[in-house]
């Protein structure tokens, strides 16, 4: 990557945990695999002990010749070296060196900037930069980025690279290591000049409209999942208008009442909420990296819960053994949930059991649920059936269509299984959409998404 020239004020950071995204300062330092480094010490390149070499024999030479004017021109070649190693220690002690990223959080497959930022005094050479990017969030294959800065104005010197994740996860970012010289290439110094910083890649989220049935045999639920209105409960249901919404969803009414943009729900938030439960096994699941069928599912399960929390419904988020997939604060609820729900599914790693042992709603879980399913055999269906009897909504992954190399049981036959218990069914191939499967989920009760 060809370096940038250093411009303007520096981009302003606050030194931290370097474990906090977003965030760093000069700091002890860290090496890649978490433990502190203990920094290279200042030294001589080979010109500079050559030139030391050479200076010490000519002013032995100059002695044993008795020539005076010798030993000054060998004096000053053998102090030379030496002069140059102390303007290199003391660059090395004045650096100041900050890193920011820029979103601190990403969507996958979208891009971000590093920015560092290097300040401190005037250098007398030339300092080169590279920080570690892990592979899988490097935009490139010049990898790691490196940079030569030959001067630091008054405001400092930046520079910045950018980078790309496909796969969401948590990522190191560093650690920052320089290598200054001085203007003869005389002295270097090499150490880690910044630890490892965060940066945490979100699963990508599709805007989702509508509400499939979640149950069918709920106690005073209607089939359609919504709720009915009670006494004095208003006909339209509005909430504050956010940027994107269509102006015919616009309630004027309610707009001129609260003296603000209100909008139409497209239907009713359940008051129930929603269980979603996504299987993260590895036997269920084909492909590899962000074309395989767990980050599908990840993906899916992200953004319909992002929707349902922006509807204010209560979300549970548990996978096939029944736990709960990360934690939400106490009385954090609808659109402020979303964060932690997104975090939790970012980290979201394959498990390494075979069945389903969940034992249906925990305490406080919304009874209605939407379950998310790989590869699944017969005593998974009825594992799932015993754990939740009223029903609900599955969206089944064909996992052969990401993966030709092995064949499992066709998820037609796991969806026509679950039709039979009084679920509804989706089957979903590797080339859907998560706009069309979250259709075919909204569509008619049992038929919707039918293959095979």
């Amino acid at each position: 990557m060809a370096p940038t020239a250093p411009s303007g004020s520096p981009a302003p950071t606050e030194p931290g945990d370097p474990a906090a995204p977003g965030s760093s300062g000069s700091s002890a330092p860290l090496a890649a695999g978490g433990a502190p480094r203990r920094e290279r010490r200042a030294g001589l390149t080979v010109r500079g002990r050559c030139l030391l070499a050479g200076g010490a024999a000519m002013v032995v030479s100059a002695i044993l010749l008795d020539e005076r004017d010798l030993v000054r021109i060998g004096a000053f070649v053998l102090l030379l070296p030496l002069l140059a190693l102390v303007v290199a220690l003391r660059s090395r002690r004045s650096l100041q060196v900050g890193r920011t990223l820029e979103p601190a959080r990403l969507e996958a497959g979208s891009g971000g900037t590093v920015l560092l930022r290097i300040a401190g005094g005037a250098l007398l050479g030339a300092l080169r930069i590279a920080d570690h990017v892990p592979d899988a969030a490097g935009p490139a294959d010049r990898y790691p980025p490196r940079f030569t800065v030959h001067r630091l104005g008054r405001r400092g010197a930046r520079v910045g690279y950018p980078v790309r994740p496909a796969v969401r996860g948590a990522y190191r970012i560093g650690p920052l290591r320089g290598r200054g010289t001085d203007a003869l290439g005389l002295a270097e110094f090499r150490h880690d000049l910044l630890p490892a910083d965060r940066l945490l890649v979100l699963p990508r989220v599709t805007p989702l409209t509508g509400r499939p049935a979640l149950t069918s045999t709920a106690a005073g639920r209607g089939a359609e999942g919504g709720s009915r209105p009670g006494p004095g409960t208003p006909d339209v249901l509005i909430r504050p208008y956010r940027q994107g919404d269509e102006l015919r969803r616009v309630h004027w009414r309610s707009s001129a009442r609260r003296d603000e943009l209100m909008v139409r729900l497209d239907d009713r938030p359940d008051p129930s909420g929603v269980t979603l439960l996504i299987d993260r096994r590895d036997s269920a699941h084909r492909g590899h990296g962000p074309a395989s069928s767990l980050e599908w599912a990840v993906a899916f399960t992200a953004s319909v819960a992002v929707h349902l929390l922006q509807r204010g419904e209560a979300v549970a988020l548990v996978d096939e053994s029944g736990d709960t997939v990360g934690d939400v604060p106490p009385g954090v609820t609808g659109a402020d949930a979303v964060p932690p729900r997104l975090e939790s599914l970012a980290l979201l790693r394959p498990s390494a059991s075979t069945g389903f042992t969940a034992p249906g709603p925990g305490p406080g879980h919304p009874e209605g649920v939407l379950a998310v399913l790989g590869g699944t055999a017969p005593q998974d269906v009825t594992a799932l059936v015993s754990a939740w009897p009223r029903g609900g909504h599955a969206v089944v992954l064909d996992v052969d269509t990401w993966s030709a190399a092995t064949r499992s049981r066709p998820a037609s036959v796991a969806a026509a299984a679950l039709r039979r218990a009084g679920w509804h069914a989706t089957v979903v191939t590797s080339d859907m959409s998560v706009q069309r499967a979250w259709a075919d989920a909204c569509g008619s009760p049992g038929i919707a998404g039918a293959t095979g």
